[in-house]
């Protein structure tokens, strides 16, 4: 298994769904900054959103295990081998990710239970 960069390409705001379903003063997600990047593999970056992560691990988790020289989805979805594209589920203001397949070993940083 190998680590999986993700980059924060986009925070975003749906402003006509904001305006009439958000709370007063919302505005784009203040846990991600564009340009942001974190390394994951089976389990969550430190300091990565919790809601984010339920959104895009199996993205992160497939490109971990060998996803490097494969498109998803049949080829029709991303044209990039070991690259996805995917957001976190906040239907008012979503963060984009690119996912990206590295060369860089994953380890384990805890003893497993047997």
């Amino acid at each position: 298994m190998n680590k999986v960069k993700i980059t924060v390409l986009k925070t975003t705001l749906d402003q006509e769904l904001a305006q009439e379903y958000g709370a007063e003063g919302l505005g784009p997600c203040p846990m991600m900054r564009e340009g942001q990047v974190f390394y994951g593999d089976y389990a969550k970056p430190q300091g990565f959103c919790d809601e984010a992560w339920k959104a895009i691990y199996q993205y992160v988790f497939a490109l971990a295990h060998g996803g490097r020289e494969s498109l998803f989805y049949y080829g029709d979805w991303i044209r990039q081998p070991g690259v996805a594209i995917c957001s976190c589920n906040d239907g008012l203001r979503p963060v984009i990710f690119k996912l990206e397949a590295t060369e860089e070993p994953s380890q384990l940083d805890y003893t497993p239970v047997r």
